[in-house]
């Protein structure tokens, strides 16, 4: 560490360098106005830190969640050509029967037809299920009529 050269003399002459020991001005009371600054100061410093702490996590997140929504298409890609490779499958292994291939895949054509419709025919039935949300509804109108009333 390396001393100034007025605080090695100071030393060297019996006398306190000028920035050794520093007291404290007077201990006096702070103000309301300082106590208030302070205060401000600080409450800014920490949603400072809130701030910088919750980009750091969020950043952290959405690449996850990127990465994660990445995976999740690759999966249903690969369960895409999986299906496919499947029907083709199938097709052969009606072909091994004695059918025309072109039969074969007909069947298989003809078996996802009836897949889709059954699925179609219950996602109809689930969505006429469906009902609005009468009381919040009400709620709702009895806040509005409240609201033009006061």
């Amino acid at each position: 560490m390396t001393i100034g050269f007025e605080a090695t003399s100071a030393v060297l002459e019996g006398k306190e360098p000028a920035m050794s020991h520093r007291q404290p001005a007077e201990a006096e009371e702070p103000t309301i106005g300082k106590l208030v600054v302070d205060a401000s100061r600080d409450v800014s410093s920490l949603i400072q830190s809130e701030i910088a702490l919750a980009k750091s996590e969020l950043k952290v997140s959405v690449k996850a969640g990127g990465i994660s929504i990445a995976l999740f298409a690759a999966a249903g890609f690969l369960g895409l050509l999986a299906i496919i490779m499947l029907s083709v499958a199938f097709a052969y292994f009606l072909h091994m029967t004695g059918l025309d291939l072109a039969w074969c895949f007909l069947i298989v054509f003809v078996v996802y037809l009836l897949v889709a419709g059954l699925l179609g025919l219950v996602g109809i039935r689930k969505v006429k299920q469906v009902k609005a949300p009468e009381r919040s509804i009400q709620q709702a109108k009895e806040n509005k009529a409240l609201l033009k009333r006061g």
